[in-house]
């Protein structure tokens, strides 16, 4: 029997304002989107709000917190069905043109099995979609505090794609302003929930740095790390 899933999600009400950071996601991933879409882990569906008129298909949500739970039946009466439970079951049937997972597989132990499972379940020439945090050297204890097994860098994620015998992929880094407050706040500051609503207000006015930076860079590195995963077959 499945432990009973636990998560508090108390940082959320603070990036979920990130207006800034949370459009460069969407603009990075926009053009991935196509009709038949499922999100997982989505939260208070900050996200699912900016992508929701993409489909014309009903969006299947799949949040196992019951507080998040709640709260899409509340955001989202139309064209979108919202299931209280992990992603789908080993024997469901039912395929997608595009699968997200946007700072989820993090959390989950098995991220291999999760990541397989996910790819299963794509329709072919799919895609799916899954944004981490980056590098492990930055773990901290915020990651520690929301539930965090690890994060990732593209050589760890190569890796574990390989062993699960998928190779049509690609990866960008991105939110460089983003890595050097993570790495100035895990070395030089205290208590980093001092003053955690000003900080991320703060950083969110720096993202069209982060956009600016990024570019020049060739998205050389960042503070996430998104993966588009594509289903030949």
């Amino acid at each position: 029997m499945r432990k009973k899933y636990s998560y508090s999600g108390w940082e959320l009400q603070y990036f979920d304002k990130a207006d800034q950071f949370r459009a460069y996601q969407y603009d990075l991933i926009i053009h991935h989107l196509k009709d038949n879409i499922a999100e997982v882990g989505p939260g208070n569906g900050t996200l699912l709000e900016k992508y929701i008129n993409n489909s014309k298909e009903k969006i299947h949500v799949f949040e196992p917190t019951k507080k998040f739970n709640n709260i899409l039946k509340k955001k989202f009466k139309n064209n979108v069905k919202i299931f209280n439970s992990f992603f789908l079951k080993p024997t469901a049937k039912k395929k997608y043109k595009t699968i997200l997972y946007f700072d989820v597989i993090e959390h989950i132990k098995d991220d291999k099995l999760e990541i397989l499972k996910a790819y299963n379940s794509l329709l072919p020439y799919g895609k799916l979609i899954i944004n981490v945090p980056s590098y492990q050297f930055l773990y901290s204890e915020f990651d520690k505090d929301v539930n965090h097994f690890r994060r990732y860098e593209k050589t760890t994620i190569k890796k574990k794609l390989r062993e699960i015998k998928i190779d049509n992929f690609t990866m960008v880094y991105y939110d460089s302003i983003g890595f050097f407050l993570s790495l100035l706040s895990k070395f030089f500051s205290g208590n980093y929930k001092n003053n955690f609503s000003l900080k991320i207000k703060i950083w969110n006015k720096l993202i069209f740095v982060s956009r600016i930076l990024d570019k020049i860079t060739f998205h050389y590195f960042g503070k996430s790390l998104l993966i588009i995963i594509k289903k030949t077959n």
